[in-house]
């Protein structure tokens, strides 16, 4: 409960400001490619902090190092209100604030979910995580464009950036109440890497992780700022993020109590054919109504697919060489596979608009980068669970040390 309401309190605060930070960035310089340099620097800091993360978690605390991440996040609103209209002068210094921050949150909450979930209760974890975070997603941006329309010049901005930082903070107080939950033994990165060498399964996880980031490092700034860009209004951005987050919130309650175990694989089939037959809506003819479109199809489709991907991603580490202690290390390399799908989908984005007009270019990137989902499939299809270790997973919450003692409208 605990976990979950801080999980409650960080999308609230996502939804509120992440979603904005882009448009107010772009809007002091108008260029996509400051807009690309600051996500690029955002997803490059992002790894290199999981790394450092990971070994803090297996060294001093798991709770410490959620801490860490809210405190760091926090410290990334501030700057953006200290700065202000001076923001797009310091874009590296804004990335590597909000990676780190990503960074140290999200390897320990991906970790403490490991903990305290079980083969039986992750599905509804993540599903009851999805309805907390399609909520926040319904009214955080839409009061957001509400309250930046309604006042002068960035004034709305700078307000919402406080409610932002104040939510960071309670949640960081709430993280004390989380007992604490040391990790054994040494950090063994490099062992857990090679590890897919040998281990099928594995490989073919962190290679779905590579394609999902493919897609998530462009798309999750440039549909939000195109939104602003054929409607002129923050409030447009809120009116597409409660709609979108309103269908995600009805999809993740219908795929938490009816995708079950055995149909995991063609939900994410399907999620993932959506997400990309999606795009062809936005790509050649960009109208608001077709945005809208847009984001209730993708909102039916991101559940559909995530929920039981998360579901058999935590399955196969689960069932992994020496997991029960090396859980961190697991979600460490997952997630570095997840961030070079994303640096390598941000660099082709400025590929692309250096060497194409934007208006060309965009559209074209977007197209070949967009496949990402679809080809989650084609990998996690040759996961086999049967046989093996049949219980590992299942003992990650009553370890020694155990439970006894990591965006805004969907893109």
């Amino acid at each position: 409960m605990l976990l979950l309401l801080i999980g409650g309190l960080y999308a609230l605060s996502i939804a509120l400001s992440m979603t904005f930070v882009n448009v107010y960035l772009w809007k002091q310089s108008g260029e996509f490619v400051d807009l690309a340099l600051y996500n690029l620097t955002a997803v490059v800091f992002q790894p290199i902090t999981f790394i450092l993360a990971g070994r803090w978690a297996k060294k001093i605390d798991r709770v410490i190092v959620l801490r860490l991440g809210v405190i760091f996040l926090s410290v990334f609103f501030f700057a953006v209100l200290f700065l202000g209209e001076r923001a797009n002068q310091f874009l590296l210094v804004l990335g590597a604030l909000i990676g780190i921050g990503f960074g140290f949150y999200w390897l320990a909450f991906n970790v403490l979910t490991f903990e305290i979930t079980e083969p039986e209760t992750r599905d509804f974890f993540n599903g009851f995580l999805g309805l907390l975070t399609s909520f926040a997603g319904m009214i955080g941006p839409i009061l957001s464009g509400f309250i930046i329309t309604r006042m002068e010049k960035f004034t709305g901005y700078t307000v919402i950036f406080t409610i932002s930082l104040s939510l960071f903070v309670i949640a960081v107080l709430i993280s004390f109440m989380l007992k604490r939950r040391a990790a054994e033994g040494k950090f063994y990165f490099r062992k857990v890497l090679a590890e897919r060498k040998n281990n099928g399964n594995w490989r073919y996880i962190l290679y779905a992780h590579f394609f999902q980031g493919l897609r998530e490092g462009t798309f999750v700034f440039v549909i939000v700022v195109w939104v602003y860009i054929a409607t002129g209004s923050e409030l447009a951005i809120g009116t597409y993020g409660l709609v979108a987050s309103a269908v995600q919130f009805i999809s993740y309650y219908a795929v938490t109590r009816l995708v079950k175990s055995k149909a995991r694989k063609k939900a994410i089939l399907i999620g993932g054919m959506i997400l990309y037959v999606a795009i062809f809506l936005i790509v050649f003819d960009l109208s608001f109504t077709k945005l809208i479109m847009y984001g209730i199809l993708i909102s039916i489709a991101y559940p559909l697919l995530l929920v039981p991907y998360l579901s058999l991603t935590y399955d196969v580490i689960g069932k992994s060489w020496r997991s029960a202690e090396m859980r961190v290390e697991y979600i460490v390399v997952r997630e570095l596979f997840l961030n070079a799908g994303r640096i390598v989908s941000v660099l082709a984005f400025l590929a692309a608009i250096t060497i194409f007009p934007e208006e060309k270019g965009i559209p074209i990137i977007l197209m070949v980068l967009g496949a990402g989902h679809a080809l989650i499939y084609f990998f996690v299809k040759n996961v086999r669970l049967n046989g093996g270790k049949k219980s590992e997973s299942y003992y990650f919450a009553k370890q020694k040390k155990g439970s006894d003692d990591s965006d805004g409208a969907p893109v």
